[in-house]
């Protein structure tokens, strides 16, 4: 029941948004964008470090929701959480409409982010740090629950035949990663192990996996938390000649193409572009209309799963930028 009171969440904010963005909107090119504007700015801060896949997917999708709705985005990041702090103090200094930031170190944003709420500017919290959520202000949450896709990929596994899988974690410290093993664990009903790698050498992981499998045969699974750090495990497996099984969390095209090729057998998917696209609806509701959402519930954007019968329509979409 709680699930689809979160569906119909979603469903709720998008058409109210795009009604909100229809009105007095006589120029619609296409796709609900508008090309009128408010003169309003949301600023997204999010915690990547510009090296993957996965955030500029999220940037697409502010940046969508800013076009229909005739909303400036101010996209910036950084992987320092004292330059994401920064980032929240120039947001404020500017007057932004809102803020929406990803908070995986909620006591290094706070003062940060206090600041915002004293300047009256409204926050939204995405991807990350959806426990910490309403501690540090915010009017909403944005993202997956950690647990929750991990509890749906354990059970997966354990329709797959894993009785013996090694999850592998690849930021010491993140709770989320850790959360998202534990939901494994939750539903395999076999053994889970714990493993730390280093996604800044892939080489590494590869050879960490490798021997791992070799060094125990009973490991017939293995889950990668991160796509880079999946597409280096597969290597390792074939290095070690294993028939473990193999899934993933969030994606990339070579995970599409391996899921694809029988390689892995599903990706969980949490949707980032739905990560910046709602934040920016939310904030600009809350700014123009008052509203408020989620009553103090996170508005979760998955999990998905991209399995083999549907990884060719989300190959097409990631092409697009907007899965």
């Amino acid at each position: 029941m709680a699930q689809l009171r979160k569906a119909a969440l979603l469903g709720l904010i998008t058409a109210v948004t795009l009604g909100v963005a229809a009105c007095g909107n006589d120029d619609d090119t296409g796709g609900g964008a508008t090309t009128q504007t408010t003169g309003l700015t949301i600023a997204v801060i999010t915690h990547s470090d510009g090296t993957d896949n996965f955030w500029p997917v999220v940037k697409n999708g502010a940046e969508a929701a800013g076009k229909q709705l005739g909303v400036t985005i101010d996209y910036t990041f950084s992987g320092d959480p004292l330059k994401q702090s920064q980032l929240i103090d120039d947001a404020v200094a500017k007057k932004v409409a809102g803020i929406a930031v990803s908070l995986p170190n909620a006591d290094a944003l706070r003062a940060a982010l206090q600041k915002a709420q004293s300047a009256g500017i409204a926050v939204v919290t995405l991807n990350s740090g959806q426990n910490q959520s309403a501690s540090v202000g915010a009017i909403a949450h944005v993202g997956q629950d950690e647990k929750i896709a991990g509890q749906g990929a354990g059970e997966r596994l354990k329709v797959a035949g894993v009785k013996n899988l090694l999850c592998l974690i690849h930021e010491a410290g993140n709770i989320g990663l850790t959360e998202r093993c534990a939901g494994v664990a939750e539903t395999l009903g076999g053994k889970v192990t714990n493993q730390q790698v280093n996604v800044a050498n892939l080489t590494d992981v590869s050879a960490t996996v490798s021997a791992k499998l070799q060094a125990d045969k009973s490991i017939d699974g293995v889950i990668a938390l991160n796509p880079g750090v999946a597409t280096a495990a597969l290597a390792g497996m074939k290095e070690a000649g294993t028939s473990a099984k193999l899934a993933t969390f969030d994606l990339s095209p070579d995970v599409i193409s391996s899921i694809q090729a029988g390689d892995m057998l599903f990706a969980v998917d949490q949707q980032q572009y739905l990560q910046g696209y709602l934040p920016v609806q939310i904030l600009y509701l809350n700014k123009t209309n008052l509203n408020t959402v989620g009553g103090g519930q996170p508005i979760l954007t998955g999990p998905g799963f991209v399995t083999k019968e549907n990884a060719g329509q989300v190959a097409d979409l990631t092409k697009k930028g907007t899965r």
